[in-house]
């Protein structure tokens, strides 16, 4: 898990981003303010969307970094005051930011989209599923050739069509800000 940040300071919309390994499928929840309340906001939203028991297999375990944002572990992993576990929440060493490679070589990707020091601030939701929707088909050869799409089980294609997202066939794939004209 991690934060995208497009323009720095405070009341600018930001990224969190979440990485599922096996695949490197990518989801990203666009929040309003880059704090602890809005990361544990995105995981209850995600979690109203698709049930805690998906949630509890899709990100069992999340690790992160020791970014400001994520320093109410005790929320993140507990739902509905404290009644339902979700996750187990782990972090980096500091200043190791290779422990999570995967995650920040994808949020290359987003770049293309959203240079770094722009603003989110002009995007919904539904903009970011979009981008994601493309990010997520394009075909990698550390993928053996195919897109993270294609590396998820029939559950996590069904879950991730809950938040939103979907297969872009390849010939339509579009990685850069026009997708959004």
């Amino acid at each position: 898990m991690d934060s995208v940040i497009g323009e720095k300071g405070r009341g600018h919309k930001v990224l969190l981003t979440l990485l599922f390994r096996k695949s490197n499928f990518m989801i990203s929840i666009l929040r309003d303010s880059n704090t602890a309340q809005s990361v544990i906001d995105a995981f209850n939203e995600i979690t109203s969307k698709i049930g805690i028991s998906d949630f509890a297999s899709l990100f069992s375990v999340v690790l992160t970094d020791n970014g400001s944002e994520f320093k109410m572990p005790e929320e993140l992993e507990n739902y509905k005051n404290h009644k339902f576990h979700r996750c187990h929440v782990f972090y980096c060493d500091a200043r190791s930011s290779q422990q999570k490679a995967r995650i920040e070589k994808n949020h290359e990707y987003i770049r293309k989209f959203v240079p770094q020091g722009k603003s989110f601030d002009g995007f919904t939701q539904k903009d970011i599923n979009l981008m994601m929707s493309h990010i997520n088909s394009v075909k990698r050869d550390s993928l053996g050739g195919k897109s993270p799409f294609e590396c998820l089980s029939k559950k996590e294609m069904r879950i991730v069509k809950k938040l939103g997202l979907y297969s872009i066939a390849p010939d339509k794939v579009i990685l850069n800000p026009s997708l959004f004209k």
